[in-house]
Protein backbone atom coordinates (compact mmCIF):
# COMPACT_ATOMS: atom_id res chain seq x y z
CA UNK A 1 0.00 0.00 0.00
CA UNK A 2 1.37 3.38 -1.00
CA UNK A 3 1.57 6.05 1.70
CA UNK A 4 1.32 9.74 0.96
CA UNK A 5 3.74 11.28 3.44
CA UNK A 6 2.75 14.83 2.44
CA UNK A 7 -0.84 14.26 3.53
CA UNK A 8 -1.84 15.49 7.01
CA UNK A 9 -2.26 12.93 9.75
CA UNK A 10 -5.91 12.19 10.60
CA UNK A 11 -5.73 13.72 14.10
CA UNK A 12 -4.27 16.94 12.69
CA UNK A 13 -7.03 17.15 10.07
CA UNK A 14 -9.72 16.70 12.75
CA UNK A 15 -8.14 19.37 14.95
CA UNK A 16 -8.02 21.83 12.05
CA UNK A 17 -11.66 21.17 11.15
CA UNK A 18 -12.75 21.58 14.77
CA UNK A 19 -10.85 24.85 15.18
CA UNK A 20 -12.31 26.16 11.90
CA UNK A 21 -15.83 25.28 13.07
CA UNK A 22 -15.18 26.97 16.41
CA UNK A 23 -14.01 30.14 14.65
CA UNK A 24 -17.05 30.18 12.38
CA UNK A 25 -19.49 29.78 15.27
CA UNK A 26 -17.74 32.25 17.59
CA UNK A 27 -19.26 35.70 17.81
CA UNK A 28 -17.06 38.48 16.56
CA UNK A 29 -16.65 41.52 18.83
CA UNK A 30 -18.78 44.47 17.91
CA UNK A 31 -17.76 48.10 17.93
CA UNK A 32 -19.61 48.60 21.20
CA UNK A 33 -17.65 45.89 23.01
CA UNK A 34 -14.42 47.46 21.79
CA UNK A 35 -15.51 50.83 23.22
CA UNK A 36 -16.39 49.22 26.53
CA UNK A 37 -12.98 47.56 26.71
CA UNK A 38 -11.23 50.88 26.10
CA UNK A 39 -13.32 52.63 28.74
CA UNK A 40 -12.54 49.93 31.29
CA UNK A 41 -8.81 50.27 30.66
CA UNK A 42 -8.98 54.03 31.21
CA UNK A 43 -9.66 53.57 34.91
CA UNK A 44 -6.98 54.98 37.25
CA UNK A 45 -4.05 52.74 37.96
CA UNK A 46 -3.59 51.54 41.51
CA UNK A 47 0.19 52.00 41.36
CA UNK A 48 -0.04 55.80 41.53
CA UNK A 49 -0.93 57.41 44.85
CA UNK A 50 -4.68 57.90 45.23
CA UNK A 51 -5.14 56.78 41.62
CA UNK A 52 -4.03 60.14 40.25
CA UNK A 53 -2.39 60.58 36.91
CA UNK A 54 0.78 62.61 37.15
CA UNK A 55 1.64 64.58 34.04
CA UNK A 56 4.86 66.45 34.73
CA UNK A 57 7.41 67.77 32.32
CA UNK A 58 10.98 66.78 32.92
CA UNK A 59 13.11 69.89 33.25
CA UNK A 60 16.83 69.38 32.71
CA UNK A 61 19.53 72.02 32.84
CA UNK A 62 21.82 71.70 29.81
CA UNK A 63 25.44 72.41 30.64
CA UNK A 64 27.93 73.07 27.81
CA UNK A 65 31.11 70.97 27.70
CA UNK A 66 33.67 72.07 30.30
CA UNK A 67 37.31 72.89 29.55
CA UNK A 68 38.41 69.34 30.40
CA UNK A 69 35.73 67.71 28.22
CA UNK A 70 35.21 67.15 24.51
CA UNK A 71 32.39 65.90 22.29
CA UNK A 72 33.27 62.84 20.22
CA UNK A 73 32.68 63.42 16.52
CA UNK A 74 31.63 59.79 16.05
CA UNK A 75 29.25 58.99 18.92
CA UNK A 76 28.50 62.64 19.92
CA UNK A 77 28.94 61.87 23.62
CA UNK A 78 30.78 64.18 25.97
CA UNK A 79 33.94 62.59 27.41
CA UNK A 80 36.83 63.66 29.60
CA UNK A 81 39.91 64.83 27.66
CA UNK A 82 41.83 61.79 28.90
CA UNK A 83 39.69 59.67 26.56
CA UNK A 84 40.79 61.39 23.33
CA UNK A 85 42.09 58.70 21.00
CA UNK A 86 42.60 60.78 17.88
CA UNK A 87 42.23 64.31 16.56
CA UNK A 88 41.70 64.94 12.86
CA UNK A 89 40.91 68.34 11.41
CA UNK A 90 39.81 69.83 14.73
CA UNK A 91 37.47 66.89 15.42
CA UNK A 92 38.09 64.62 18.37
CA UNK A 93 37.35 60.88 18.60
CA UNK A 94 37.05 58.93 21.86
CA UNK A 95 38.83 55.72 22.78
CA UNK A 96 35.56 53.76 22.68
CA UNK A 97 34.89 54.65 19.04
CA UNK A 98 38.49 54.17 17.97
CA UNK A 99 39.01 50.97 20.00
Amino acid sequence: MATDYDDLRPEVKEAQEQSLEALQTASAPTAMTAVLEVEESDEPDSSTPAGEFIAEELVVAVVPPQEDEFTCSSCFLVHHRSQIAREKGGQYYCTECEG
